[in-house]
C-alpha cells in the first residue's frame, strides 16, 4: 500500500516538473521600453550631468536669510508665487524691537521739545516776574534809603536823640536793599538775555544723537520684515508661523542642515542649466565661439537645444547636485552655464537633474 502511494507521488511529481519546464521553455517577447533611449546627438560629444536653475546674474538661485534672528509669525508668500521688488515674504516678531523704537522716539521728541523751549526764551510770564521783583526791590531800597537818611539828620541835629547802633542799622539795611536791587535788575537782565548759546548748541546735539539713535532702532526694526531683494519667483519656502530662524537659516529636519528661509528666483523667461565636465574632458571642449549643446530630460525622450552663456573659468571639486558641502567626492569639475526659453510647454523645474550633451558646431 505505501509503495502504491510513493509511485503515484512520483508520478505527480513527474508531471508538475514536465510542466514547469515547458512553461519556462517559452520565449516570451521583451516588454517595449516606456520611451526611446536618449541618443547622442552628436558624432563625438562630451556628457555632463546638469541641474536647472533659474536665471540669475550670478547664475544661482537666490537664498533669503534674515539679518536677525527672531521667530516667525507670519509668512505672506506662498511657493510658486511671482512677488515685486520690496513686497513682504516674512514676518519675524518684533514685540521687543518695537517697544525699544517706540523708547527712542519719545525720547527724541522730549529732547527736541526741550530745545524748542529753550529757543522760545525768555517766557513773557518770567520776565513780568523778574520786573515786578525788580520794581519791589527799588521800592524796598527807597523805604531803607528814607529811613537812613532820616536817622542820619537827626544824628546831625542833635546826636543824643539816635543811638549810634540805630544809625548803623539803618545804613546797613539801605545798602542791602541797594544790593537786593542790583540782584534782582542782573536777574531781569539775564532772564531777558533768553538761553545761552552754550546751552543751545549742547541740546542740538542731544537732540541729533537721540534722533539718530531712533533712526537706528527704526532701521533695526525694519529688519525682522524680510522683504524680496528684487521681482521673481519664490522656488522653496522652509519656515511656517512659529519656526525659528537665524542669519544662518532654518535647521532642517529632513537633510540635518541649514537651509535658507526664502529660496528665490528670478521671473522664469529663461532657465538656466549649470552642468559640471570632469577635468579629463576639459581638453576636448570646443572653441567657446563654436560649442554647441543639447539637453535631455531625464524619464523621457525629450530633448532640447540650450544656448551658451559662459564658462565659470575655475576648475573646483565636485559638490553633488543635492548641494550639500558634505557630499564632496575626489572630483575636479569645470561648470559651465547654458540657457533656454521656459516657455511652458515643457514641464521643467528649478532643481530638475537633466543629461546635458557639449558638441561642436557645423
Amino acid at each position: 500500500m505505501k509503495s502504491r502511494a510513493i509511485f503515484v507521488l512520483a508520478g505527480v511529481g513527474l508531471v508538475i516538473g514536465l510542466v514547469v519546464a515547458w512553461l519556462f521553455s517559452q520565449e516570451r517577447k521583451p516588454q517595449p521600453p516606456a520611451f526611446a533611449p536618449i541618443a547622442n546627438p552628436y558624432g563625438n560629444a562630451i556628457h555632463a550631468n546638469g541641474i536647472i536653475e533659474s536665471e540669475q546674474g550670478g547664475g544661482v538661485n537666490i537664498p533669503v536669510y534674515p539679518e536677525l534672528p527672531g521667530r516667525v509669525i507670519r509668512v505672506l508668500v506662498h511657493e510658486g508665487q511671482h512677488v515685486s521688488s520690496g513686497a513682504v515674504l516674512i514676518m519675524l516678531d518684533d514685540t521687543v524691537q518695537r517697544a525699544s523704537t517706540e523708547q527712542a522716539r519719545l525720547q527724541a521728541e522730549a529732547a527736541q521739545a526741550q530745545l524748542a523751549q529753550l529757543k522760545a526764551q525768555p517766557r513773557p510770564e518770567a520776565l513780568a516776574v523778574a520786573r515786578a521783583q525788580v520794581v519791589a526791590a527799588d521800592a524796598n531800597r527807597k523805604t531803607a534809603q528814607d529811613q537812613f537818611e532820616k536817622r542820619r539828620a537827626m544824628a546831625e541835629l542833635d546826636a543824643r536823640t539816635i543811638s549810634k547802633d540805630a544809625l548803623d542799622t539803618a545804613e546797613n539795611a539801605w545798602r542791602q536793599a541797594q544790593a537786593s536791587l542790583e540782584v534782582a535788575q542782573r536777574q531781569y537782565e539775564l532772564i531777558r538775555a533768553g538761553s545761552w548759546s552754550y546751552d543751545l548748541l549742547s541740546q542740538q546735539r542731544q537732540v541729533e544723537a537721540l534722533t539718530q539713535s531712533y533712526d537706528a532702532a527704526t532701521a533695526l526694526l525694519q529688519k525682522y520684515t524680510i522683504r524680496a531683494s528684487g521681482d521673481g519667483i519664490v522656488l522653496a519656502l522652509n519656515v511656517a508661523p512659529g519656526s525659528y530662524v537665524s542669519a544662518q537659516g532654518v535647521y532642517d529636519g529632513y537633510t540635518q542642515a541649514m537651509a535658507p528661509p526664502v529660496l528665490m528666483g528670478s521671473v522664469q523667461e529663461y532657465l538656466a542649466v549649470r552642468c559640471y565636465v570632469d577635468e579629463m574632458l576639459v581638453s576636448r571642449l570646443p572653441p567657446v565661439e563654436r560649442i554647441d549643446a543639447r539637453m535631455a530630460l531625464r524619464g523621457s525622450d525629450i530633448m532640447m537645444p540650450l544656448q551658451f552663456v559662459r564658462i565659470q573659468p575655475y576648475v573646483s571639486p565636485k559638490i553633488a547636485l543635492s548641494n550639500q558641502r558634505q557630499e564632496r567626492v575626489d572630483l575636479r569639475v569645470l561648470p559651465i552655464l547654458f540657457r533656454f526659453r521656459a516657455d511652458g510647454r515643457i514641464k521643467v523645474y528649478p532643481g530638475q537633474l537633466v543629461d546635458v550633451f557639449i558638441g561642436q558646431k557645423k
